[in-house]
């Protein structure tokens, strides 16, 4: 292992994490808002609008987190780069990054639009197929705006690299307010149903992809995206990048893809468990969002001080960012289960699925205060340290086992229903603290540096 480097003055003062934070916040609750939103109008149209808008979302989550992953692997090279001061090479990583998801996100987008039918009837089959028939018509329009979310992501995770994140929030309000203005005017005004939720989704990354392109123009930057006429893609550089970023993917994409075949379990318990599992989903976004950002923030944070060889730092902010993100997670979940019976309320739920959610919600606010941020922000120190294989092997790992083989078995095998599939999650999330923790004691992580 290389020999810690001692920087007395602090990389992040407290100002400049507030900096970085806050913005972070404010973009993962426009993200939450407005799926929540879309979930909120789309019910205008019924319960099985939003059973079809909530089996679909589950393949479009799986798209974007394979996306955030890989721009999230990208960032972390970048950020490695600017903490050894090499703003050259944290400017190819960039734009080497822009390109592959790109490519990725077009590649991908084109695929799921072509084989929509085949892959919703392969994975949620058993549903009405008035369900079936708006999953479809919303898979094609939203399939088609994966290369815009791809490089959206890619974008706002290279400001955060530069330790910016204002900018990507300022460019999520705007698509955000164009996405939930073309819902009113689809959903309510024009009575499109799934289609009116899907088409301003398409527009809004549309404008939000195109706003991060252009402001990464701007020459003051420490990275700009400019030149693109000799741009050559890079095959060193797309290694390294990708060598954090599949992993990153991976692991992202398994965890939704047991979502999603968690999801079909679910489909088989009929419409009113997808109702109130879609909820579900929903609300218990809403109490992580604090976390999340701190999570993000960590890449940024976490890999600038590794990049510097400062591990000592790497640990005082890691310990730091985790207390911070356990404080607010548990103080929104305690918020949260006291005004239950008012936060459902706009989901105009049937009587049936209102108690069902109301079951399972009170459950997740008391377990998720305990061991969420443990589970999901906490082995971000790991990532940002460039030690994604082990976090992939051992989400992989918990997930298989736990969150997906669990579930059957306690949700079928005993009868427990759906809430037996929310049980095999807290489960899982139990053994990635146990798996995770181990690893960052052990102190292996901090020989993975990348640059």
């Amino acid at each position: 292992m290389e020999q810690t480097q001692t920087i007395e003055k602090p990389m992040f003062s407290n100002a400049a994490l507030r900096r970085l934070i806050w913005p972070l916040v404010g973009e993962q609750f426009l993200l939450v808002l407005t799926g929540m939103m879309d979930t909120v109008m789309v019910a205008n149209a019924g319960e099985s609008a939003v059973s079809a808008v909530s089996l679909v979302d589950s393949l479009n989550v799986l798209m974007i987190n394979v996306f955030s992953a890989l721009a999230a692997g990208g960032a972390i090279v970048v950020s490695q780069y600017l903490g050894t001061r090499d703003e050259t090479r944290a400017n190819r990583a960039a734009k080497q990054l822009v390109f592959i998801v790109a490519v990725l996100g077009g590649g991908l987008g084109v695929l799921c639009a072509v084989a929509r039918g085949p892959v919703l009837r392969w994975l949620f089959g058993a549903v009405d197929p008035v369900v079936m028939t708006d999953a479809e018509n919303y898979f094609l329009i939203t399939a088609l705006s994966y290369p815009f979310i791809a490089v959206y992501n890619a974008g706002a995770a290279i400001f955060r690299s530069m330790g910016n994140s204002k900018v990507s929030l300022k460019a999520s309000l705007i698509a955000n307010a164009v996405n939930i203005v073309g819902n009113a005017i689809c959903i309510f005004g024009l009575g499109w149903g799934v289609v009116g939720a899907a088409i301003p989704t398409l527009i809004s990354r549309i404008v939000g992809a195109a706003m991060l392109l252009w402001l990464l123009r701007n020459p003051i930057l420490q990275i700009t995206l400019t030149g693109w006429r000799a741009f050559r893609p890079e095959g060193r550089m797309i290694r390294r990048i990708l060598g954090i970023g599949v992993p990153n993917g991976l692991e992202n994409g398994m965890f939704q893809i047991g979502k999603i075949l968690v999801q079909s379990l679910v489909a088989t318990f009929g419409t009113v468990a997808i109702a109130a599992n879609a909820v579900c989903n929903t609300l218990c976004t809403l109490p992580q969002i604090p976390a999340q950002a701190i999570g993000l923030s960590m890449t940024t944070v976490i890999g600038q001080c590794v990049g510097a060889k400062d591990y000592d730092q790497a640990v005082r902010y890691g310990k730091k960012l985790t207390f911070l993100a356990f404080l607010c997670k548990a103080t929104l979940c305690l918020l949260f289960a006291v005004a239950l019976p008012v936060v459902i309320l706009p989901f105009s739920l049937s009587a049936e699925t209102a108690a069902l959610t109301k079951e399972i919600m009170y459950t997740y606010y008391l377990l998720g205060a305990l061991i969420w941020v443990m589970s999901f922000t906490f082995p971000n120190i790991l990532r940002a340290a460039g030690d994604v294989k082990f976090t992939m092997a051992a989400s992989m790992i918990s997930m298989w086992a736990f969150r997906i083989g669990l579930s059957y078995l306690l949700a079928q095998r005993f009868g427990m229903g759906i809430n037996g599939v929310w049980y095999a999650m807290y489960v899982d999330w139990i053994v990635r603290v146990i798996l995770f923790l181990g690893r960052y004691l052990s102190g292996r992580w901090k020989t993975k540096r990348l640059v």
